[in-house]
């Protein structure tokens, strides 16, 4: 076989070799079109945070983008685009009740819409009311209590004996209640791990609220911050409580059953 033979046949070679991938190219490429269309079919759009947002923070149409989302994953907690188009100028100038990173979807139910209350009004559980009581550093576990955080609330005070002088006494009068601001903060810089100020804000029960009132005109508040392992909402059933009647004492509960009477 002649040189000329063998190149000749090279030639033609790579030249199938090339004709072959070009045809599976194109054969393979409408296959794939198919597989990116039928992708997107089963998309929608749903709001999400074009920024980051914070804990109290006045949203605007800027904070917002809609972002492709699939629909298996679509519930009601989302906002879709489809059913919502003018999402974005309805929360305008809402107020978040909680924090969301770039990208997060949006829960309508995690802001307060302008006109409808202030930030703390936003922040509260329904049902629960905000009340504040004054503190100092060294009774508010030296400033480490920060918003969100469940404290128990104890009452110091002194109690006038008989004949035997007077004595001082420390009561858990409210447990496991929470946190909503220390002075003005209610959400504090990222970073920082303590928040002073000469008020602390907390999330009550009417009765609660009752019994804080009460407690303020007795003795002295005091703080107890609680392990985050066992923060949860709404309190515990371990509550001792201080309730006022018309004959001027006050009795302790505890469980439900009470444990001690005196007088004011």
């Amino acid at each position: 076989m002649n040189k000329s033979r063998v190149l000749v046949l090279g030639i033609a070679f790579v030249a199938a070799v090339g004709a072959a991938l070009l045809a599976k190219n194109i054969v393979a490429q409408p296959k794939t079109e198919k597989v990116v269309q039928k992708e997107f079919m089963n998309t929608t759009h749903v709001l999400v945070a074009s920024k980051a947002i914070k804990l109290g923070d006045m949203v605007s149409s800027g904070h917002f983008r809609w972002q492709r989302w699939p629909k298996d994953a679509l519930n009601a907690k989302l906002i879709d685009q489809a059913s919502n188009m003018n999402a974005k100028a309805d929360y305008d100038k809402a107020i978040s009740r909680s924090s969301f990173v770039v990208g997060e979807a949006i829960n309508p139910r995690k802001f307060i819409k302008k006109g409808t209350g202030g930030v703390m009004a936003a922040l509260l559980t329904s049902g629960m009311r905000a009340v504040s009581t004054k503190i100092k550093e060294e009774t508010a576990a030296g400033g480490f209590i920060l918003p969100d955080d469940h404290v128990d609330v104890i009452l110091s005070r002194q109690i006038k004996g008989e004949g035997r002088g007077s004595k001082y006494v420390s009561n858990t009068i409210l447990s496991n209640v929470r946190v909503l601001a220390i002075g003005q903060i209610i959400d504090p810089p990222k970073g920082k791990q303590t928040a002073t100020g000469r008020t602390a804000t907390l999330e009550l029960t009417p009765g609660q609220v009752e019994i804080l009132m009460l407690a303020n005109k007795m003795g002295d508040v005091s703080l107890a911050l609680r392990s985050l392992s066992k923060k949860t909402e709404g309190g515990d059933d371990a509550v001792t409580n201080l309730r006022g009647d018309n004959r001027g004492s006050v009795r302790m509960f505890k469980f439900g059953q009470k444990v001690r009477s005196f007088g004011m």
